[in-house]
């Protein structure tokens, strides 16, 4: 991996309260895992995911296990079933995806659900303009990425068992309502104008038609394995957040790189894209809509602000959190005091639409 902040990059010793039999695993393994052969030894990935991570090592191979964390989680989140499902049905598309060898339900094998899968060696990108690349390879990688969203969104998701990964329909009404809901009942974090009449806006502003594809749901630059040496996409990582959805809101989730400040999330706002050899945001989306065999994406506006909208309501509950003392991290705090900015931002993308 390269590219990355010293607090996300590699593994460590496994954290305290995160550890597990590791003895129970390698017996679990070699009867769930083909071709398994220890002595096993295991480290935690540093980076902050909410399903806790390990690298899991053996004289012949490596391996990553994600799994549900340990103690009361809250009902429908961390499901690393679902991850597993969606990995396994996209794998059957060709998409770049890590080889998932078996899901385990049984709790008393590590004390929660898990599954293992293949570890992809390669490159991860924590910075949106790519550094320590030349111009024709940057402008590669994000070739790469648009080639690989699009494949994403052109999946039959029927004919890959994944018909029943979410509710078809409806998309932008139910997640609307869904945030909107979060925001308002935290009372802790308080409100903001910008939020408020965004949220009016979008309400009163969806776009007609609808449409459905399998969705990443945070396909970001910092989420995707390259090839150690190539700009290809090896492995596309986090699909804790997937499910059926409309393919526009994913695409302008991701696109929403060139508008957003590096300050806030990994993104472009700022930076010379000629100079670095990426393409505009307008080239970036006409190749996406090539690709996709859309002739254009007309709600885009739309999409890009309920994209700024759902990122806003997040690091809002995330403000609850510090403030009733249940979120203490740094990145928690930093968060929350790019909050206002992120809040007139988000507003601001409802002006341009309109």
């Amino acid at each position: 991996m390269s590219g990355a902040s010293d607090a996300n990059l590699g593994t460590a010793p496994v954290r305290q309260g995160y550890g597990f039999d590791v003895a129970a695993l390698g017996s679990w393994m070699a009867a769930n895992v083909p071709d398994f052969a220890g002595p096993l030894s295991v480290e935690q990935f540093r980076g902050g995911q909410s399903n806790p991570t390990y690298k899991l090592t053996t004289p012949n191979k490596a391996y990553v296990l994600r799994r549900k964390p340990p103690g009361e989680t809250l009902k429908g989140a961390h499901a690393i079933d679902r991850e597993a499902k969606v990995l396994r049905g996209l794998a059957k598309a060709k998409f770049p995806v890590a080889h998932v060898h078996a899901l385990c339900t049984d709790e008393s094998v590590i004390g929660t659900w898990f599954y293992v899968m293949d570890m992809v060696e390669g490159r991860i990108f924590w910075d949106a303009t790519v550094p320590g690349v030349s111009n024709g390879e940057r402008a590669a990688i994000f070739n790469a990425m648009n080639d690989t969203i699009a494949r994403l969104h052109r999946i039959d998701y029927e004919a890959v068992g994944l018909g029943d990964y979410g509710r078809p329909g409806n998309y932008f009404a139910r997640q609307i309502g869904r945030w909107s809901k979060q925001y308002e009942e935290d009372v802790a974090a308080g409100r903001d104008p910008n939020m408020d009449r965004l949220i009016d806006w979008l309400r009163e502003n969806i776009p007609e038609g609808d449409e459905t594809s399998i969705i990443h749901g945070d396909f970001r630059i910092d989420n995707i394995i390259f090839h150690p040496t190539e700009p290809r996409v090896a492995a596309v990582l986090d699909w804790e957040l997937s499910t059926l959805g409309h393919p526009g809101a994913d695409f302008a989730y991701h696109a929403m790189m060139f508008r957003m400040p590096p300050h806030i999330v990994a993104g472009l706002g700022g930076a010379d894209l000629e100079a670095l050899g990426v393409p505009s945001e307008q080239d970036y989306l006409e190749a996406y809509c090539r690709r996709a065999a859309r002739k254009g994406m007309p709600g885009y506006g739309f999409y890009m602000a309920f994209n700024f909208f759902r990122i806003a309501a997040i690091f809002h509950g995330i403000k609850g959190r510090v403030i009733r003392g249940t979120a203490s991290s740094a990145q928690a705090r930093e968060r929350v005091a790019v909050l206002p900015e992120l809040m007139a931002l988000a507003w601001e993308q409802a002006e341009r639409a309109a």
